[in-house]
Formats: C-alpha cells, structure tokens, sequence
C-alpha cells in the first residue's frame, strides 16, 4: 500500500502543472467565448480587457456612449499571461512577441456579427498565452482568428502544440 500510494503522490505533483494550466486555458475559452456569444445577441461590441498579469474582463460598448463591465475573472494556482521562453509560434502563426499578442492593436473587441476587430473596426488575428512561470508543460494558447471569431486552444506536450 504504501510503495502504490508513494507513486501515486509522485504522479499527482507531475500532472498538477499540467491541470492548473488546463484550468486557466478553460477560464479564457469560455470568456472569449461568452463575449462573443454576448456581443452577437446583445447587438453591442463586447470589448477584451486584459488586466494585470492574471485577469480578463469583458466590457459592453453601451450606445449612444458609455460602458459596462459584464464579466471578470482572474486565474487561481498562479497561472498568468506569459509568452513561453524558447517555445514556437502555434499552428496558426497569429505571433508570439507577446503575452497577448493582436499585433498593434491598442483594443481588441468582438463585434456584433461576431467578428474579432481592432479599435478601428478592422479584423485583428491574435494569441493569448497563459501558463504557470517556469513549468513549460503548463504552456497553453488560445488562438482567435478575426474575420470569423473562431477561439481554438492549444496544449503544449513538451515538444509541440497540440490542438485541445
């Protein structure tokens, strides 16, 4: 009992970078994709906030002016916004200069038809990197492709990116 349960322990700590970093990545899908789903039935652009090292907020474009701040979450576990050191671009090669990278973008929002557009109204393309520092295999992405809104995440495996 003690040999099965000394083992066990040993493959807990192995794969709790690995399910903290899932667990960030699930947080931001579901935000990207609430503010998409938001910004296609409420007809209003839903802005992405990146705040800190560690926090997203989705905040309402109201009309004729304002705002109004619909969601916000931070990461637990000490995930937060990094570009991992040394690691590759993503299948999609969207960038990687950055922890949130939408190019020169100074604002990144969806639209009302539920397209990813920059403060000019233009479709951006861009990567959003989180992760635990110094644990490589808790690297995650989340790809957004602007002229469709598509969000796509993706696990690092040590070796490559791996669509989840």
């Amino acid at each position: 009992i003690a040999v099965v349960s000394a083992i066990a322990v040993f493959q807990f700590s192995a794969a709790q970078p690995t399910i903290k970093g899932d667990g960030a990545m699930r947080v931001v899908l579901a935000q990207l994709n609430t503010a998409r789903e938001l910004a296609i039935s409420q007809r209003r652009n839903m802005r992405l906030q990146f705040a800190g090292l560690n926090g997203l907020q989705i905040v309402r474009q109201d009309v004729p002016s304002g705002t109004t701040v619909v969601g916000s979450v931070v990461f637990e576990s000490g995930a937060q916004y990094f570009p991992p050191p040394g690691l590759p671009d993503t299948p999609d090669g969207f960038g990687r200069t950055q922890p949130v990278d939408f190019g020169a973008a100074t604002s990144v929002m969806f639209s009302s038809d539920g397209t990813c557009i920059n403060q000019s109204g233009n479709p951006v393309n861009g990567t959003i990197y989180i992760g635990l520092p110094g644990q490589p295999l808790s690297s995650r992405a989340i790809t957004v492709l602007g002229a469709t809104g598509r969000i796509r995440g993706y696990r690092w495996t040590g070796s490559t990116w791996r669509r989840v």
